[in-house]
């Protein structure tokens, strides 16, 4: 193999004849081992920085005619399709070099190393800036021993008596058994769903023998989707794929939000059908299936999606309120027990109370369990709650006694506060009973230890609540919800309205109806607080300017019907004032029960002439399907960073510094040194040139400085007639007019999205716009003019 070029750091390709960067010329002692050669001699070239031609030259190589040795002048011109790079033959064994993209994963990792070097972490990723580690260390690294695989779990037994078989095991089964949310819901109120893939993947396999005997994992669902592809750049199938792989003997479960699927609105029915079935496929066990209003139409779509899909259905009850508390209202044993007989008339296998609060005391639980039982003494009753008031063990307990045979829990080190209880606890407090897990206590420890060192590394995702709130009794925050709801109002300096943002949040649930509290109503109750707080209003207020103010999309949407029927109806007269005051007809029915069929073959071909048909699955088309946008936004993040899943997650959180020096694997044999030499100075254009070292090469990486503009810079304020502001800090996601245009005092001039919420900012007066001051995309604090009206 002979090289010749003239390639050299700092070099300007120009787009003219010629611009060669090198030759390859082969001999072998025939054509076939000469054209081998090439092949692979084209694979290991490695070119940074510029397109290069070697996908077309491989395609020629390995074309059926080309492979004779006896080709004319017309060959290209005959097989067009040799220009179709996207499909190029690339097809050395090595996984680092089995695709075109594998081959640029270095490349593309040093560029994310730089621009989080250079820009840190976006501001909605959350990550608190403060608790990033200054060190490049792995503490969860050799925690787990070795630890003996049981040939079997309740998986084969699920497996092979199938769904109606499993839940008659589990009611046969004397013990208390236990569900882990570890990998779920623990994270999601703890860390805000920020756990990563690799992460879950190094346990795994020792979870998988120490909770052979577990009734399931719940790890999927919920907004593990959505947070996957959004904050994590990963996809969510795989995560789900992966772990199957080395979980064989734990069902898996996941949070299916019955017509919601995994979103926050109302999809097409056949996209809930398909992604029911291909979360089956792909490894879902138990589907548990909530609607966030109990509303039985949407629930019904979720049960049958996921028994459609041969899927263990597991029929939930949000829970709220008191039931051992008469003056608690509507939501009493009467409620509860039609809602499980409507549920069991769906043909569920089971039936869950979904304690999304941790409302459900040890008295509470004893009474529900207890009639529950009585009513359905064939049906398996699991029990789930947060543990945010501190009493989470007490009450599984006490639904264990009362007859509950599943109980919801976490391990240690991710368990309490708004997580669930601990399960190290609920299995010694049942050791020896008659209700024991047969779970060992010690198989447990090392697993706990592994969440306390990874809960190091998740530090700059706590929300930094120290204790237990028993106030949950009167707010009725959701667990999840709960830590969001602390952390913003922390990043955006409003610690000390922290109890006024809990106090509005109970006084929002009593305007809205008094409703049961879980996604998507959680965030309809959680938007119309933090509106109250910033516009400093009550219940009267709301009342008497229904019509005008300018609510949060949500508690519109809410209260126009888009995500179902609260139970005892919508709150009067606020409904009818909001919808008349814009115009709007409620929705009759169940939201999704008119929208047409999601048209997959189209949206697959949409996405694959975008992105190539060797990058689009059918999971990708559901992805799609369900999270447009993010889908979108993933793609462009990979395209430009590759895949970052595979990073170890301090070297993802962790901006390296000038003299950091990391190790890098990339798969088996194939380990980078990489050391950060330097950060450049800003230059002209607003870059700035990270130089690395990678095994002892010099690597340049430009990265656009986003502080830059941002720097000294300031907006005006809202002040004087005319003057439309925002109302709180946030981003301006919508433009409804331009300059010269008329509008009338009320109407929706833009939109605001702000802590999770999105809002339309009202014209403050009658007139023509004389001035815009902000482009959509751009970030505004509270007060910035946004625009001007002359009357």
């Amino acid at each position: 193999i002979r090289m010749d070029g003239i390639g050299y750091s700092g070099m300007t390709v120009t787009p003219y004849y010629d611009s060669m960067l090198c030759k390859y010329t082969v001999r072998g002692s025939t054509f076939n081992e000469a054209l081998s050669r090439m092949k692979r001699t084209l694979q290991e070239c490695r070119i940074r920085g510029v397109k290069t031609n070697i996908p077309f030259i491989l395609n020629v190589l390995t074309h059926p005619e080309f492979e004779t040795g006896i080709v004319t002048t017309s060959f290209i011109d005959d097989n067009p399709k040799l220009k179709q790079i996207s499909s190029s033959q690339w097809d050395f064994a090595n996984v680092g070099q089995s695709t075109q993209k594998s081959v640029g994963t270095t490349e593309r990792n040093l560029r994310y190393f730089a621009n989080l070097a250079v820009n840190g972490h976006p501001d909605e990723l959350g990550a608190d800036p403060t608790k990033l580690s200054s060190k490049h260390n792995d503490p969860t690294k050799d925690i787990l021993p070795e630890i003996e695989i049981p040939d079997s779990g309740t998986r084969q037994i699920l497996l092979e008596r199938g769904p109606a078989g499993y839940a008659k095991y589990v009611r046969e089964n004397k013990g208390l058994m236990v569900t882990d949310t570890t990998w779920r819901d623990a994270h999601q109120s703890l860390l805000a769903t920020r756990v990563r893939t690799s992460d879950l993947i190094r346990c795994a396999p020792y979870t998988n023998a120490a909770l052979s005997k577990a009734f399931s994992l719940e790890m999927w669902g919920g907004a593990t989707f959505d947070v996957a592809m959004r904050f994590l750049h990963e996809c969510p199938w795989e995560r789900l794929e992966k772990l199957r792989e080395v979980v064989p003997n734990v069902p898996f479960q996941m949070l299916l939000r019955g017509a919601n699927a995994v979103g926050y609105t109302n999809y097409p029915d056949n996209v809930v059908y398909k992604f029911c079935k291909q979360a089956k496929t792909s490894g879902v066990d138990i589907f548990r299936v909530f609607d966030s209003l109990n509303y039985i139409d949407n629930l019904k779509l979720g049960v049958d999606a996921a028994g459609a899909a041969g899927g263990f259905v597991e029929g939930a009850m949000s829970y709220t309120g008191d039931v051992s508390d008469p003056s608690k209202g509507k939501y009493n044993l009467e409620y509860y027990l039609k809602l499980a007989n409507e549920l069991v008339d769906m043909g569920v296998h089971s039936l869950a109370i979904k304690d999304m609060a941790g409302l459900l005391t040890p008295r509470a639980s004893t009474e529900l369990i207890t009639a529950l039982r009585a009513e359905y003494p064939d049906i398996p009753i699991h029990v789930h709650t947060h543990d945010t008031a501190g009493s989470g063990v007490a009450s599984m307990l006490a639904a264990a006694q009362a007859g509950a045979d599943v109980v919801d829990s976490a391990m240690d080190g991710m368990s309490g506060l708004t997580s669930q209880p601990s399960l190290g606890a609920i299995v010694a407090n049942m050791r020896g009973t008659d209700l024991d897990t047969e779970i060992d206590p010690a198989a447990v420890g090392p697993l706990n230890t592994y969440w306390e060192n990874a809960r190091q590394i998740y530090a700059p995702f706590e929300s930094g609540q120290l204790s237990g709130s028993s106030d949950v009794y009167q707010h009725e925050i959701p667990g999840g919800q709960y830590t969001n709801l602390l952390y913003q109002s922390r990043q955006l300096g409003l610690t000390e309205k922290w109890p006024e943002i809990k106090k509005k949040y109970a006084e929002a649930n009593i305007i809205l109806g008094d409703i049961p509290k879980v996604t998507p109503s959680s965030k309809v109750v959680g938007d119309l607080a933090q509106f109250m707080v910033a516009q400093d209003l009550d219940a009267t207020s709301i009342l008497d300017q229904a019509d005008t103010l300018a609510f949060p999309q949500s508690v519109v949407q809410y209260l126009r019907g888009e995500i179902g029927i609260p139970p005892g109806g919508f709150p009067e007269p606020l409904r009818t004032k909001v919808l008349e005051g814009r115009g709007l007809e409620p929705v009759v029915g169940r939201p999704g029960a008119t929208l047409k069929d999601y048209d997959f073959e189209a949206a697959e071909e949409k996405l694959k002439k975008t992105y190539g048909a060797s990058d689009i699955s059918a999971k990708d088309v559901l992805s799609h399907a369900l999270y447009p946008d993010v889908f979108i936004d993933w793609k462009a993040f990979q395209s430009v960073y590759g895949e970052v899943g595979s990073l170890p997650t301090h070297l993802f959180l962790n901006p390296m510094k000038e003299g950091d020096e990391i190790e890098l694997q990339q798969g088996l044999g194939r380990s980078f040194l990489i050391k950060c030499l330097s950060l450049g100075q800003v230059k002209d254009d607003g870059t700035r040139v990270v130089t690395f070292e990678v095994n002892g090469e010099r690597w340049f990486m430009p990265v656009t400085d986003q502080t830059v503009q941002s720097e000294g810079s300031s907006r005006e304020k809202a002040t004087g007639p005319g003057a439309v502001g925002s109302p709180m800090p946030g981003v301006i996601v919508g433009m409804k007019v331009k300059v010269g245009d008329k509008v009338k005092e009320g109407e929706a001039v833009a939109s605001l999205s702000a802590m999770k919420m999105e809002s339309n900012i009202p014209a403050t007066a009658t007139g023509k716009i004389t001035r815009i001051l902000v482009n959509i995309g751009d970030k505004v604090e509270g007060d910035d003019l946004i625009m001007e009206i002359e009357e």
